[in-house]
C-alpha cells in the first residue's frame, strides 16, 4: 500500500480489510489502471464509512457539542433520489447515450485536466454514446476553453443555454424522456447564483457527475472524482468512494477514461452506484441539511428555557 493511502487510511480509522474492499478501488497491478469492482453495495448501508464514529467528547471540556449531520444537499435533490435514480437505471440498461455533467469549481482552475478530458470523450460523442453538459458558470476563461476543447474534436454545433429559465426548461424537457437538440449543450452565465444553482439542477438529469471532489463529492449522483485542486479534497473522493456513489480521485485524464470504458462494456458500474444512492438515503447519509436545521431548532427551544431572556 502507498504511503498516501496508508495515511488516508490512518486518518478515517479504516481497517485493512475495509479499505481493500472500497467498491471502486484502482487495481496497482503492472500499471494496470482499469477500475475493479472489490465491494458490493449490500444491506441497509452500502458498505464503507469510517469505523470510528465521530463524538462529541473532542470539544466537550470546551462546551462544544459536535454532531455528525450528514451530506449538505439540496433537498429538491434528496428528495427526487428514487425517481431519479431508477430513470438512470432505466437509461443504463437501455444503452441510451451516457449524460456526463462537467462543472467548473468556483475558481474555475481546472482549465487543462477539464479540456483533455472532452478532448479525450470526443469519439464518445461523435458515435452518439455520450452526451455532454459543460457548465462553465460566470467564468469567460472556460466559456472559451469549452469551446476550444469542443473545436478539436470537431463540434461546432453545440447548444448554449444563458439564463436560469432555460436550464429548467432544458431540466424538465429531459425528465421528460425528450433527447437534447444536441449532443452537448454548453451553460455559460454573466452572473454568480445561476452558474452555481444550474449544477443543482443538472444534476437531477445527469447520468454521471464529473467534477472535482469538492462539496459536489457529497451528491447523491454516480461520480467520477477527478483531479482535486486542494489537497484537502482527496479526502472526499475517498468519502465518495466509500459511500460506492463515485471513484477514488482519478489524477489523469486516462483514469477517467478507464471507468467510460467500463461504462461502455456494460451498465454494473452505474446500475451500482445508483443502488448505493438509494441506500445511502435510506441511511440518512443526505440528511445533513434537515439535521442541521432539527438540531439548531433544538439547541434554541432549550436555550430559550434555560435563559428566557433570549426569547424576547
Amino acid at each position: 500500500m502507498r504511503g498516501r493511502e496508508r495515511g488516508r487510511k490512518r486518518g478515517f480509522g479504516i481497517s485493512d480489510a475495509r479499505w481493500r474492499h472500497s467498491p471502486f478501488q484502482e487495481s496497482r497491478v503492472s500499471n494496470d489502471r482499469r477500475p475493479v469492482m472489490r465491494g458490493a453495495c449490500t444491506g441497509a448501508r452500502c458498505n464503507l464509512g469510517p469505523s470510528r464514529p465521530i463524538s462529541g467528547h473532542l470539544g466537550a471540556s470546551r462546551g462544544v457539542r459536535l454532531v455528525l449531520a450528514g451530506h449538505w444537499i439540496p433537498k429538491d435533490l434528496v428528495d427526487n433520489i428514487e425517481f431519479d435514480c431508477e430513470l438512470r437505471k432505466q437509461r443504463a440498461r437501455a444503452r441510451q447515450p451516457r449524460r456526463i455533467l462537467i462543472p467548473v469549481g468556483g475558481a474555475g482552475a481546472q482549465k487543462t485536466f477539464v479540456s483533455q478530458f472532452i478532448q479525450a470523450l470526443g469519439s464518445h460523442v461523435a458515435e452518439g454514446k455520450v452526451q455532454l453538459m459543460l457548465n462553465a458558470g460566470d467564468h469567460e476563461h472556460m466559456r472559451v476553453a469549452f469551446a476550444e476543447a469542443l473545436a478539436a474534436i470537431g463540434v461546432s454545433d453545440y447548444a448554449v443555454v444563458d439564463s436560469m429559465e432555460g436550464v429548467h426548461e432544458y431540466a424538465e424537457r429531459l425528465r421528460s424522456g425528450v433527447e437534447p437538440t444536441h449532443a452537448v449543450t454548453l451553460f455559460a452565465f454573466k452572473q454568480y447564483f445561476p452558474a452555481v444553482a444550474t449544477t443543482d439542477v443538472l444534476s437531477r438529469v445527469a447520468d454521471v457527475l464529473a467534477c472535482k471532489p469538492s462539496e459536489l463529492a457529497f451528491y447523491p449522483v454516480p461520480k467520477l472524482m477527478i483531479r482535486r485542486v486542494g489537497d484537502h479534497e482527496a479526502y472526499s473522493a475517498l468519502r465518495a468512494s466509500e459511500l460506492g456513489d463515485g471513484t477514488l480521485e482519478l489524477r489523469e485524464v486516462e483514469d477517467a477514461m478507464a471507468y467510460i470504458a467500463q461504462m461502455d462494456a456494460g451498465p454494473d458500474l452505474l446500475l451500482t452506484m445508483n443502488k448505493c444512492i438509494v441506500s445511502n438515503k435510506k441511511s440518512g447519509f443526505y440528511d445533513g441539511c434537515k439535521n442541521a436545521v432539527a438540531l439548531a431548532t433544538e439547541l434554541a427551544a432549550s436555550s430559550e428555557k434555560s435563559l428566557p431572556f433570549l426569547a424576547n
